[in-house]
């Protein structure tokens, strides 16, 4: 691609500035885009389907700087892009793999990194793709796009409430999510393609020390420890969990509640067993919230009743209810707030 008078414009604009739109058929790909464009910095705009874009299209209020199609660039294709008169069309993708695989997806996402930053000369972009500083921080500069932490723990009957839950919830709220599922060890691996289908939620089992980002929703392993810091990480220990519960969701509830304090909602669904109703009683002076699941809608009420049980509980409802109580809870605490105010949509 020849540079053009657009394209060297990118290069005076921090990458903060640069506005990207994405289109895709494929549900996956478009998450995996959108993963990348935000690791990357830049700013997304929107993640559509062509269909999608066609009643889109006229309601955008910014000038979109990057097209990134996936599919044919045909004629309704070519004619969108030149009214909009982008800097840059970028066209033609490989298949993205699942989040799950870890090695295979990363790859993936260096080359499209490249990509942009050899066919646009954005210097800033460069210096992310294989820097060994960049690498090393993993993020640790960059500030939170989240203002809330979501914990949810699980267990028997969970993917079934929380992929409902999260199919009534919004990625544009400004939540990360961690999750904390009892589950079959040879199996955890097919949890996030469980979660994630029929949403934009991007779901991915943690394989390493990392940062809680907005539109994510980040899966504990069964095997080892992780322990949360006020930054926003993510430490992947080298030990096992103690204990009959893998991962001992009351132990991790304890821990972010500490860290997190008024800027954490705990929601407990379906399993069996009391996990995550064992430190209640110590972490009440942090002011975070603890909701349940509806024992009635679930497939094993023990677990949410015993959060109920324990008189801490300050919200019951279906998976759905769960969503939308969130979504009005952060909307409320949002409106005193007009700087850092924020769009709900349902995409």
């Amino acid at each position: 691609m020849k540079d053009n008078v657009h394209a060297l414009m990118l290069r005076n604009k921090h990458k903060n500035d640069i506005k990207v739109l994405v289109v895709a058929e494929d549900h996956h790909q478009r998450m995996a885009f959108s993963d990348t464009v935000r690791s990357c910095g830049l700013q997304l705009v929107d993640c559509v389907s062509r269909a999608q874009l066609k009643s889109r299209l006229s309601s955008y209020t910014v000038t979109i700087d990057i097209w990134l199609i996936d599919g044919d660039y045909d004629e309704h294709m070519a004619t969108a892009t030149t009214a909009a008169k982008p800097a840059a069309v970028l066209v033609g993708f490989s298949q993205a793999p699942y989040l799950n695989e870890a090695q295979q997806y990363a790859k993936w996402q260096r080359k499209l990194k490249r990509k942009l930053a050899q066919m646009l000369g954005l210097p800033l972009l460069s210096k992310t793709v294989d820097s060994p500083a960049y690498k090393n921080t993993a993020y640790q500069n960059e500030p939170n796009d989240w203002h809330y932490v979501v914990f949810l723990g699980a267990s028997m009957g969970g993917p079934s409430a929380v992929k409902e839950f999260l199919d009534h919830l919004s990625p544009t709220l400004p939540v990360s999510i961690l999750l904390a599922h009892h589950f079959n060890q040879a199996m955890i691996g097919t949890l996030p393609r469980i979660l994630n289908r029929h949403n934009d939620w991007r779901c991915q089992l943690i394989t390493s020390s990392q940062r809680l980002r907005g539109g994510q929703c980040l899966i504990v392993p069964i095997d080892k420890q992780i322990v949360c810091d006020s930054t926003g990480r993510i430490i992947l220990m080298d030990q096992g969990w103690e204990g009959d519960y893998k991962p001992a969701i009351g132990q991790i509830l304890k821990n972010t509640s500490d860290v997190y304090g008024s800027e954490l909602i705990n929601i407990i669904f379906s399993g069996m067993g009391n996990d995550g109703s064992q430190y209640l009683s110590l972490i009440q002076d942090n002011d975070s919230q603890l909701w349940a699941q509806d024992p009635s809608s679930s497939a094993c009420p023990s677990q949410p009743q015993a959060i109920i049980d324990s008189g801490y509980c300050q919200f019951v409802g279906s998976p759905k209810a769960l969503a939308e109580k969130l979504t009005h809870y952060i909307a409320e605490r949002a409106m005193p707030a007009s700087s850092e105010s924020f769009i709900v949509s349902n995409i």
